[in-house]
């Protein structure tokens, strides 16, 4: 097995049989050809029919299904008719909704197909993730999402956001230093992970592993292996499905018995013991769980969480507690400034997260200082974070104490897109710990 991690950039390269420009274009096809595309196996996906199919497979369905049949045997048509149409209503129903949170699910997934700037023949392109192969050098920068296990060639005060992966809390600083053999995941300090965020800064990385074969793909194949377990309610259902039947069964054969040892007609006991078992089951049953459960499903829809089978609503349901550790990861991630300290004033800003609606007050009154919005311009260009809209909301990419100072220079009416195409950034020192700020250069 090879360790990147404790091998220097040229080592790693040579073995990668790749250089600083990267792969030519006929190397790449002939590798996305061996390696296979880069992206994690999907679960085969359910085909409509199958969806639809298994909404009968509830044990209290194939008693009403049953007690149809029997319906249909002895003659009466209307109950069977009625019986067999509130089946069908809740089968429809069922598929309808998963069939939407299937396509729900499908749409979300190519909204979010990343793409990747690569250097190929020594020059810059931007391809679809799915095409990056070992050997690729790959430039990363602020909001981009890493797309395969990459060595780090260089980097300028490059932080990783690596939670999805560690459950580090703290974005990661990364270095191009060579890390001991045996370090753990969390330690390799000069690499950069699949599935993970660049939160500051800017580099190049060598990738080695791609699609099925990174970290994130020994996790989905974990993850893959284990067994689809039933919900509390399918459990119900089905125990009182079983019980019912049985029940039934055995009342009306019970029934049916004595009534025949006292003389009736084995015939007519027959008929009346169908009869007797189909008013036992409770037909409206399953059309009340679906409803339920479907109303259910459109309000989580509603706070944008799509849940795919509709028992899943229940399990949320029946959640007492719930288990976070220290990191604050049920927080919103969000940091807003609430404070200015300006020439000997403290300046009180309104407005929560990285919405663009805020006022500025100086003792309960609306501040005119026009050296907030000289403040505002350089908390604005001294910085790699955006804010691009989505739906009702903002969307950060980068650093949150970055994302803040975006939005207070929204709030003081800065555009961030027409601020900085007019003044270009020619030169950056980067932040650091013995400086204690960052500076950049812009041009007039």
């Amino acid at each position: 097995m090879v360790h990147f991690h404790s091998m220097n950039i040229e080592d790693a390269l040579k073995t990668l049989q790749s250089s600083v420009k990267g792969l030519d274009d006929s190397e790449a096809r002939a590798r996305l050809e061996r390696y296979g595309p880069n992206e994690l196996r999907r679960e085969k996906r359910a085909s409509p029919f199958r969806i639809f199919a298994e909404q009968f497979k509830e044990i209290l369905i194939i008693i009403l299904l049953a007690a149809t049949l029997l319906s249909f045997l002895v003659g009466e048509t209307v109950d069977a008719l009625v019986i067999l149409a509130i089946v069908f209503a809740c089968a429809i129903l069922g598929f309808t909704q998963e069939y939407r949170t299937e396509k729900s699910l499908e749409a979300l997934k190519q909204m979010t197909a990343p793409t990747a700037t690569v250097i190929r023949n020594g020059r810059e392109v931007r391809i679809d993730s799915r095409d990056i192969v070992p050997g690729d050098v790959i430039l990363i920068k602020t909001g981009d999402k890493i797309s395969a296990d990459a060595r780090i060639r260089e980097e300028f005060n490059l932080k990783i956001d690596e939670a999805p992966l560690t459950g580090e809390s703290t974005p990661v600083k990364k270095h191009v230093k060579l890390v001991a053999e045996d370090a753990s995941v969390m330690d390799r300090a000069n690499i950069a992970w699949s599935g993970t965020t660049v939160t500051y800064g800017h580099g190049k990385a060598a990738v080695f592993s791609t699609g099925m074969e990174t970290e994130f793909g020994k996790i989905a194949r974990i993850i893959q292996a284990t067994t689809e377990e039933e919900t509390p309610l399918e459990n119900r259902l089905e125990h009182v499905g079983k019980w019912l039947g049985i029940s039934c069964i055995a009342v009306c054969a019970i029934v049916a018995g004595l009534s025949i040892l006292r003389g009736h007609p084995i015939l007519e006991m027959v008929i009346w013991g169908v009869s007797l078992a189909v008013a036992a089951v409770p037909e409206a049953l399953p059309a009340v769980v679906t409803g339920a459960l479907t109303i259910g499903v459109q309000r989580m829809s509603k706070r944008n969480a799509i849940v795919r089978r509709l028992p899943a609503v229940e399990t949320l349901g029946c959640t007492t507690a719930i288990c976070a550790d220290k990191t604050g990861t049920l927080t919103k991630g969000e940091m807003t400034v609430r404070t200015i300290y300006l020439n000997d004033m403290f300046i009180d800003v309104t407005g929560t997260g990285y919405m663009p609606k805020g006022e500025f007050l100086h003792d309960g009154e609306t501040a005119k200082d026009e050296r907030i919005v000289v403040l505002a311009q350089i908390g604005l260009l001294c910085n790699d974070a955006q804010l691009k809209p989505q739906s009702n909301a903002w969307t950060l990419i980068g650093d949150p104490t970055e994302g803040a100072l975006v939005a207070l220079a929204s709030k003081a009416g800065l555009d961030q897109d027409r601020l900085r195409d007019e003044h270009h950034r020619v030169g950056e020192v980067p932040f650091s710990s013995k400086r204690k700020r960052m500076t950049t250069i812009h041009s007039t």
